[in-house]
């Protein structure tokens, strides 16, 4: 990372805006659904970075200044990426007993209330995204492009398709096409996404759209590709969860097709291409641009 480039407190500064958000507009009046409440907060305050709101401002900062305008977008990212953890943590999927280094939603709340705390999340995601009286300055036909994108990125054709080719990867028989097809799918859609909702809501050209969703695909792919390795090469302490446990549970992953040394190499592929694409922007682009460096030389 640039020196003179503090890119841990400008992420910082955008997860405190969202935190801020999330903590006054995920409430309830109602007695009955308190447990609830309680659960979906238990897992939006668990000590993430906010890479995706930090993603979706950077973007925007290309095309526009106006930041809080798009501050209910990023919590509602947030939301539905916070709810897909919720659900991967299940018994019934990743089976996983620690997040960020905090006993899974699962482990606290029960199964069903995690379930149940999932789902909230994830429609509240687009309650927050759709309600006009929380999005004043937001076109009606930007809110549904918006909205309609992230479905997308994020149901059959996206995350939740890269989720199943995960658990079914993990019967064995696997090759590089699978690996690709959950890597696109699981991680890489819902990146591509943040970054063209940036232009999206700035009102970027469609040129300016497609370029900022290849931008955050190759940064999802490097993302995960990073993941990957630092499940082999990182400890428990490190990653907050248990180190080796996709090599453990046969896990169709670019270590075990490429193995460390050449998965690194594609990483570092992704990450100059990514950056490639952002630089013709000139100034504005260089959050973008530190965020994807740092992507690949993460060690959690």
């Amino acid at each position: 990372m640039s020196e003179d480039f503090n890119l841990k407190g400008y992420i910082n500064f955008w997860a405190d805006k969202v935190g801020e958000f999330l903590q006054e507009y995920v409430q309830t009046k109602e007695i009955f659904a308190s447990g609830l409440v309680k659960s979906m907060k238990y897992s939006l305050f668990a000590g993430g970075k906010r890479m995706r709101p930090a993603i979706i401002y950077s973007s925007y900062g290309i095309f526009d200044s106006y930041f809080d305008k798009i501050t209910p977008y990023a919590a509602a990212v947030e939301m539905l990426h916070t709810y897909s953890l919720v659900h991967d943590d299940l018994p019934a999927m990743d089976d996983d007993d620690f997040r960020r280094g905090k006993p899974t939603n699962h482990k606290v709340f029960g199964e069903a209330t995690a379930i149940l705390a999932g789902d909230a999340l994830l429609t509240k995601a687009f309650e927050t995204m759709l309600d006009k009286e929380l999005n004043p300055e937001v076109e009606d036909k930007l809110m549904v492009e918006a909205a309609f994108k992230l479905s997308k990125a994020t149901g059959d054709a996206g995350m939740v398709a890269g989720q199943y080719a995960d658990m079914e990867a993990e019967s064995g028989g696997f090759d590089d096409s699978i690996v690709d097809f959950i890597h696109e799918n699981k991680t890489a859609a819902l990146l591509g996404y943040c970054s063209e909702l940036g232009a999206i809501l700035g009102y970027g050209e469609d040129i300016d759209k497609a370029n900022m969703k290849e931008y955050g695909r190759k940064l999802g792919l490097a993302f995960q590709i990073v993941d990957d390795v630092l499940d082999v090469t990182g400890t428990t302490e490190q990653l907050g969860k248990d180190a080796g446990s996709d090599l453990e549970k046969g896990k169709a992953t670019y270590v075990t097709i490429y193995g460390v040394d050449k998965s690194k190499q594609i990483a570092r592929e992704m990450i100059d291409e990514a950056i490639s694409i952002v630089k013709p922007y000139g100034k504005a682009s260089r959050p973008c641009e530190e965020i994807a460096k740092y992507v690949l030389e993460r060690t959690h």
